[in-house]
């Protein structure tokens, strides 16, 4: 029975539920960058190189003879460069707020500390 309570505790804790929304968030992220790099990128910058080399696609460039097919690398490539992107940006705003967050300053000592301080200055000053 160790072993299930053992389990429960540790897949309830914060970090495997915060690990598991960033997984899900993190691949719907990467379908829309998939679809920014396939539908937009693609055909609004890479079109007048496609259209010399007479290919609809990046998938479609491969290297002659062979299954080598360096177009959807290309792809792969331009999506990682945009995520990669997103992402710097996004930590810099994060740490630009942390930033700006000045640390509490720490309180004093509570009546009770100084009422003990007093007592022990006092005892301190009679003789023994």
């Amino acid at each position: 029975m160790g072993f299930v309570k053992e389990f429960r505790e540790f897949a309830i804790k914060g970090n495997v539920i915060d690990l598991a929304v960033g997984v899900v968030i993190g691949a719907a992220f990467g379908k829309i960058v998939s679809s920014l790099v396939d539908d937009i990128i693609t055909p609004a910058i890479l079109t007048p190189a496609l259209k010399a080399a007479k290919l609809a696609d990046l998938g479609q460039l491969v290297i002659p003879g062979t299954a080598v097919k360096y177009g959807s690398f290309l792809s792969q490539v331009i999506s990682f460069i945009v995520v990669a992107i997103a992402l710097f940006l996004f930590i810099k705003a994060v740490n630009r707020t942390k930033q700006k967050e000045e640390p509490a300053e720490p309180a004093g000592p509570s009546p009770t500390d100084l009422l003990l301080t007093e007592i022990r200055d006092e005892l301190r000053k009679r003789p023994i």
